[in-house]
């Protein structure tokens, strides 16, 4: 008997690591069907974890004026919106004010003028109308629709809510009758009004998450939203990721006798300023005399392809260590055509296990060391020499995502240079690891919740239906 098909599509690294590293698709008694732009290395690495049955080429995509002009006037129309309702400022952060080309000017110019008039609800979902009907004149949409009429799958599955490509291609599904399920990507997508599909189906990392959709978009249907939970935190619960001690301190210079701090780096544009406060936990360490006692481990974020940590790692050499992510870089290095190995899933989880504490800027990784009862830092100070005049901390946390922490004890506050040996050598401020496992249970749900499996059952109940 022929097997049922399930079409997987991936924007982007991340995706890959979550769910076909995890075990979500191991035990679905369907053929696996790969709907990718990948090379041919990611390919076989895919294939070490997940068994894939068939692999076919996304056709080359190209957006229209028309297409690009109502999905940004419905992105900045729905920051408009989503500021009136929960009046929070730093949600139109999120909108790029400043273009350089006289072109883009104009045609942002444009969008700008028109958005505060289509911020009332009725008006968007008017505007959502027309971009779906406009997703059918482009080509790519007749060559997916003929793809899909030929491959004939059961589901069609993505891991991420905003890929351009990824609008049509739901759009030429939903019009073959083919459902569609999607994933929340990340803790702070919801508030940013960058939902560029529409699913039958839309998986939620947890409760909090699913009233951010609720409130943002109040359009989608109760019976269509599941809080699954993200696998992407179950990894730190099979041993089997933890490297061997010996293996892991002497592969990245390491001393066994000296706790690690890790440092998780931004990318550019999140935290312009990062190799600035690298430095200062470097100077500071280096000034009370604890370089015999603590190391820096550092991870860079994997889209982050500037140098601009070189000069620090440099003059610290003998402090800061280096361990670089171990993904796949194709030559355009944008950070949609960048994929993990299975490799960095096990650095990553053996850095958390083997750091006493990680240091960053506002990001996740507080959620990762949280696994392993360990606490986190984040930096609340501005740079005296900022890269950009117009990014600082007191923004960063006034995010809508930060709203989630009731208790601002989950983290350690670093408020300033002077601080670091208090905050970050001897945890001053770090009563108790409950406060972050409670905000860890608000952002991405119990820790009783298998992700992999709830995913599992849900796709098997859709495909049935």
């Amino acid at each position: 008997m022929k097997k049922e098909k399930l079409l997987l599509l991936f924007p982007d690294g991340v995706g890959i690591r979550n769910y076909l590293y995890s075990n979500t698709f191991q035990d679905l008694d369907k053929d696996l069907v790969l709907f990718h732009n990948f090379d041919l290395e990611t390919i076989k690495e895919i294939g070490k974890n997940t068994v894939i049955d068939e692999d076919i080429s996304i056709p080359e995509y190209k957006e229209s004026i028309k297409e690009k002009f109502l999905r940004e006037l419905i992105c900045l129309s729905r920051l408009y919106y989503n500021n009136s309702i929960i009046n929070n400022p730093t949600l139109l952060t999120n909108w790029n004010w400043n273009h350089k080309s006289m072109s883009k000017k104009i045609f942002y110019k444009l969008i700008e003028f028109l958005a505060p008039r289509f911020k009332k609800y009725s008006s968007i979902l008017k505007l959502e109308k027309k971009y779906q009907e406009a997703l059918r004149e482009n080509d790519f949409y007749k060559e997916v629709k003929s793809i899909l009429k030929e491959v004939q799958p059961s589901l069609l599955f993505c891991s991420h809510q905003r890929a351009l490509k990824a609008a049509t291609i739901f759009r030429a599904a939903a019009d073959l009758g083919i459902p569609t399920t999607t994933v929340i990507y990340s803790w702070d997508n919801l508030p940013k009004a960058r939902m560029a599909l529409k699913a039958d189906s839309y998986l939620l990392w947890s409760e909090h998450m699913k009233k951010e959709l609720n409130l943002f978009y109040p359009e989608i249907r109760e019976e269509n939203i599941h809080v699954t939970g993200t696998p992407q935190f179950e990894f730190y619960d099979d041993q089997e990721n933890i490297l061997e001690k010996d293996f892991f301190y002497k592969n990245y210079n390491l001393d066994q006798n000296k706790k690690i701090i890790c440092f998780s780096g931004d990318d550019v544009k999140t935290s312009p300023d990062d190799p600035d406060y690298l430095k200062d936990i470097a100077q500071e360490i280096v000034s009370a005399g604890l370089q015999n006692q603590y190391q820096i481990l550092f991870r860079r974020c994997p889209v982050d392809f500037s140098g601009r940590y070189d000069k620090v790692v440099e003059e610290f050499k003998d402090l800061i260590k280096e361990a670089p992510p171990l993904w796949y870089f194709n030559k355009s290095k944008e950070w949609s055509a960048v994929y993990p190995t299975m490799d960095d899933v096990k650095l990553l989880v053996s850095t958390v296990f083997y750091s006493d504490i990680v240091v960053n800027v506002g990001s996740t990784m507080a959620f990762d060391f949280g696994k392993f009862n360990k606490p986190c830092v984040f930096i609340n100070y501005d740079q005296s020499n900022k890269k950009n005049e117009n990014w600082s901390v007191n923004t960063i946390y006034q995010f809508q995502h930060f709203k989630s922490m009731s208790d601002l004890n989950a983290v350690i506050w670093l408020n300033s240079k002077e601080e670091i040996i208090d905050k970050i050598i001897y945890k001053k401020g770090c009563n108790s690891i409950e406060s972050l496992k409670q905000w860890s249970n608000v952002v991405i749900g119990s820790e009783d919740n298998c992700a992999t499996n709830n995913i599992l059952e849900l796709l098997n109940k859709i495909i049935k239906k």
